[in-house]
């Protein structure tokens, strides 16, 4: 140790100057922080750049690809309805285009006379009333049934079942557009005017059909 070294100081600073004896850390730790904070900021840039080149290949990040999301599940859900929901609406045809046959397959009579004249009250066209054949007659156990042709079940047959609640719906091998009202046993009367009207109304409203699926 030089005898200018100031005691306990261990070397790691030195008297240097010509008048005024001062002290330094020495140069080579100077160095080695320079060079910790130049990578830093290298590494930095390069992180950055980083970013900017994954933004540009995926179409400017989170927000655009949730964008591209939400685009494509619309235009998805819109393409599996196959038709606007007014154009749905549209489609069901009011009552007084709907004819309904109305037989009874209960042992009490005159129901079918009592149910078609409501019926035609409300709007219905009304065309043959007798009692159910063979297939079934005393073979409906619920409120009734209402038999249509394959294309009626999304259409003249919702309507129909407005006027009856806890009736059956089923499709048959008819070619015609009338409906068949099978009275069955649990039968009471139809469901009150007023909810039927309210329920029809609902029913054929423009935007008021049941919401598509959604596939995404």
């Amino acid at each position: 140790m030089s005898m200018l070294t100031p005691p306990g100081m261990g070397g790691q600073y030195r008297i240097t100057g010509d008048k005024y004896p001062r002290m330094r850390p020495s140069r080579r730790r100077g160095r080695l922080v320079a060079a910790a904070v130049a990578s830093a900021a290298v590494l930095g840039l390069l992180g950055w750049g980083t970013v900017q080149l994954i933004d540009v290949f995926t179409g400017g990040g989170d927000n655009a690809t949730a964008a591209g999301r939400t685009t494509d599940c619309r235009t998805r859900t819109a393409a599996g309805t196959g038709e606007a929901p007014a154009a749905r609406a549209q489609s069901l045809p009011a009552p007084g285009r709907i004819t309904v046959n109305v037989y009874n397959a209960t042992p009490r009579s005159g129901l079918a006379k009592k149910t078609a004249d409501e019926l035609r009250r409300r709007g219905f066209r009304i065309g043959k009333v007798g009692n159910a054949t063979k297939e079934y007659d005393k073979k409906v156990k619920g409120p009734g049934l209402l038999l249509g042709s394959p294309a009626a079940q999304d259409t003249s047959l919702r309507v129909l079942a407005t006027q009856l609640s806890g009736a059956s719906l089923r499709a048959d091998a008819r070619k015609g557009a009338d409906l068949d009202l099978i009275i069955g046993d649990a039968f009471k009367t139809l469901t009150r005017q007023q909810t039927a009207d309210k329920a029809v109304t609902t029913l054929t409203a423009p935007g008021t059909t049941a919401p598509a699926r959604k596939t995404c």
